[in-house]
């Protein structure tokens, strides 16, 4: 590729009285004379010790598989089952917490893989048009799923829908109690990276609770530096009046 690469991200607490729960891995990696850009976001929920092993295992687990060159959809769907087993098994030291992930691995500058469970989002600009790259997995819209499994979907007034009255996400790793009723198995997308593609976001749902794709693409287009358009799409979404712990990841493309 003839475009230079750069990344940055930001982190914010949001207004509840709990620590912050959010981990991210944002960085390049040189791998089998390969460049690798590894960017994730994890938002946990009931305490933050799931989104912390991920961060530290997940992509390990992803790139350790046989055929990750050859068939990386595979890998990845193979390596999320693979830690999501891990966590439960360790349920007791991590706690009856879970946590959503969206990943995206950049292969080369020209292949982007995302993979995501949860409400996290990945999104990219080309030729300033926003593009989701993940899927939102709401309880509404897996409401089937859920009941095959057993479970059941709350709409109480003035609330989202949550599974089993608890979760307001459909896909979740960890989450030990409410397992049998809930699916860890990631919505997988390639993209290739032309000349069109502008930036990649990453975020957590705190920004997407109040923002568009359009909106946040909209909000970063001119800023250049890739930590600068991290830190001023979460201070625009704290100033639209979200409260939620905000993460944000920025890849930019330079020509």
């Amino acid at each position: 590729m003839s475009k230079q690469i750069t990344q940055g991200y930001h982190m914010v607490k949001g207004k509840s009285h709990h620590p912050m729960e959010d981990y991210v891995v944002s960085g390049f990696k040189q791998v089998n004379n390969n460049e690798l850009g590894l960017f994730a976001i994890f938002d946990g929920h009931l305490g933050h010790d799931v989104a912390n092993y991920l961060q530290n295992h997940l992509f390990d687990n992803i790139l350790t598989q046989h055929d990750f060159w050859t068939d990386t959809e595979s890998a990845i769907r193979r390596a999320y089952d693979t830690t999501d087993a891990e966590i439960l098994e360790k349920a007791f030291v991590l706690g009856k917490g879970g946590s959503t992930a969206v990943t995206a691995i950049l292969i080369n500058g020209q292949k982007l893989v995302v993979a995501n469970v949860g409400d996290s989002r990945a999104v990219i600009s080309k030729n300033g048009v926003a593009k989701q790259l993940s899927i939102d997995h709401e309880p509404s819209k897996e409401r089937n799923l859920i009941e095959s499994r057993g479970g059941f979907v709350s709409n109480i007034p003035g609330d989202v829908p949550r599974v089993d009255g608890q979760l307001a996400v459909a896909r979740a790793f960890g989450d030990k109690s409410l397992k049998i009723h809930l699916s860890s198995e990631p919505d997988v997308t390639e993209e290739a990276i032309d000349n069109d593609v502008e930036f990649i976001i990453l975020a957590s749902d705190g920004v997407w609770k109040v923002m568009s794709n359009q909106d946040a693409v909209d909000s970063i287009k001119d800023i250049k530096d890739a930590h600068s358009a991290a830190k001023h799409l979460i201070e625009d979404a704290v100033s639209r009046k979200s409260k939620d712990d905000i993460s944000c990841i920025v890849v930019r493309f330079h020509s």
